[in-house]
C-alpha cells in the first residue's frame, strides 16, 4: 500500500476521531460527573489534591435513568423505539414500491423520478416541519378538503399528534429508505422471478420468496438509515407531536438547556447511543458473515 492510498483511508479516520470519537468521550466523561452552579455546569471528575490525582466517578446519573420514580426516562426510550420502529416500517412499505417504479422506469423518465424523490430535500428541514404543521393545523388545507367535500362537519385534530409524528418522520426520512431500495433492485436478477412465474408460483409468493431475498441488502440499509435518527429526532415530535410525544431528543433538550443538568443528560444520551448500537452492530455482524448480498 502506497503512501497515497494510506492517505486516502486517513482522512476517514481523522474524521471520525474529530466529530465521533472525541465528542462521544467528552460527553461520556461528563456522564459521571454531578451538577454544579458553575460554567461549565458540572463537577470536574479528575482533581489533584497534594500532588496526587484522584478520579471520582459519579454513577447515579445512569441509576436515576432506571430508577426514576416517574418512570420518564423509560417510557421516553420505549415510545422512541416504538416510533422509530413503526416509521420504519411504514418507510419500507411506501418505499419499495417507489424503489421499484425507480428501477422498472425508463432512463429519462428514471431522472425525473429520482428528482421528485430528492427535491424535498432541497429545502430546509425545519421549513419542511413547518410547512406541514400549517396543512395538519385545524384550519389547514387537510381540514379544509374534509369540511369541503363533506366528510367531517367540524375540524379534527391532526397536529400536535402522534400521527403527525409519523407523518412528519415518513416524509422527512423516505428517501434514505428509497435509495438503498433502489440500488438493491437493480442487481436483482429477474430470470429468477421469471423461472417462478413460470412455475406457477403467485404473485404475493413471489414477490416474497424470489425478489425479496435479493433486496434484503438493501431493505436492511435503508432500515438502518431510517431507524437510527429517528430515535433521537427532536425537531419533528417538538413541532408536530402534542404533550404526550415525549421522545427521547426531547428529554435531552429539557435536561440540556431547561434543566442546565449535563451529567444527567449526558448518561441519557450514552444510553441512547448504545440502544442505537445494538442493530448497527447486528447490521455489520451480519454483513461480515456474508448474510447481507
Amino acid at each position: 500500500m502506497n503512501f497515497r492510498e494510506r492517505a486516502i483511508i486517513f482522512v476517514p479516520y481523522v474524521w471520525m476521531i474529530l466529530f465521533f470519537l472525541i465528542p462521544f468521550l467528552i460527553i461520556f466523561k461528563i456522564s459521571f460527573s454531578v451538577t454544579e452552579i458553575a460554567i461549565p455546569p458540572y463537577s470536574p471528575i479528575i482533581t489533584f489534591e497534594e500532588g496526587a490525582m484522584q478520579i471520582i466517578l459519579h454513577l447515579e446519573n445512569y441509576t436515576n435513568i432506571f430508577t426514576d420514580p416517574d418512570g420518564t426516562y423509560m417510557r421516553s426510550y420505549l415510545k422512541s423505539i416504538q416510533v422509530a420502529a413503526f416509521s420504519t416500517i411504514l418507510c419500507l412499505v411506501i418505499g419499495y414500491p417507489i424503489a421499484w417504479a425507480l428501477a422498472s422506469a425508463k432512463s429519462a423518465t428514471r431522472n425525473i423520478l429520482f428528482i421528485l424523490v430528492i427535491m424535498p430535500s432541497w429545502t430546509s428541514f425545519v421549513v419542511r416541519i413547518y410547512a406541514w404543521m400549517t396543512i395538519l393545523k385545524r384550519d389547514g388545507i387537510i381540514n379544509d378538503i374534509l369540511m369541503t367535500i363533506g366528510v367531517i362537519d367540524t375540524p379534527i385534530q391532526l397536529l400536535q399528534t402522534d400521527l403527525a409524528v409519523y407523518i412528519g418522520i415518513v416524509y422527512c426520512y423516505l428517501p434514505y429508505m428509497v435509495l438503498p431500495l433502489f440500488s438493491a433492485l437493480m442487481k436483482v436478477d429477474y430470470s429468477l422471478i421469471e423461472a417462478a412465474q413460470d412455475l406457477g408460483c403467485k404473485p404475493v409468493k413471489t414477490f416474497f420468496q424470489a425478489l425479496v431475498p435479493q433486496t434484503k441488502s438493501g431493505i436492511i440499509a435503508g432500515s438502518m438509515l431510517v431507524f437510527i435518527p429517528a430515535i433521537g429526532e427532536y425537531v419533528i415530535p417538538e413541532l408536530l407531536g402534542g404533550k404526550d410525544s415525549i421522545l427521547i431528543g426531547r428529554i435531552l433538550w429539557q435536561e440540556f438547556f431547561n434543566n442546565r443538568d449535563w451529567p444527567l443528560a449526558s448518561a441519557v444520551a450514552i444510553t441512547m447511543l448504545t440502544v442505537m448500537a445494538i442493530p448497527i452492530i447486528w447490521f455489520f455482524k451480519n454483513q461480515r458473515k456474508g448474510d447481507i448480498r
